[in-house]
């Protein structure tokens, strides 16, 4: 009887490690793909010129991406997801300030040179 329970015991161990081995590597997961995701949102706010017309916003992008990155190495998933959403998140805020800030550096420009080609048309009516 008592063999029966040690062995009972030992699987009910083996069976408790696999569970949290599957768990930890489920965590990895979706944490590492998160990140990757995260980089690619701030190299995409980059390429929109963020750093220019959005910098603070970049700046905190990249502080939660390299935070997330130490948290991903230190194996907290939970924190290297958390920042890494964060992160992802002030990337599209700092990518869509940029492009705003084109959108109205272009619709300036317009307003500027239809005001000249009212000038010019005014002119040669007189």
């Amino acid at each position: 009887m008592n063999q029966t329970k040690n062995q009972l015991t030992k699987v009910i161990c083996a069976a408790m490690v696999c569970t949290l081995a599957a768990c930890a590597s489920s965590q990895k997961a979706p944490a590492t793909a998160d990140v990757a995701v995260s980089k690619n949102a701030v190299e995409n706010a980059v390429s929109a010129g963020a750093a220019d017309l959005a910098p603070a916003e970049i700046n905190a992008a990249r502080d939660k991406m390299m935070r997330a990155n130490a948290a991903l190495a230190a194996k907290d998933y939970t924190l290297a997801r958390d920042l890494a959403t964060q992160a992802q998140a002030d990337a599209k805020l700092a990518q869509s300030k940029s492009n705003s800030a084109k959108a109205i550096a272009a619709a300036n420009a317009l307003d500027a040179d239809l005001r000249v080609l009212r000038q010019e048309v005014e002119r040669a009516g007189k």
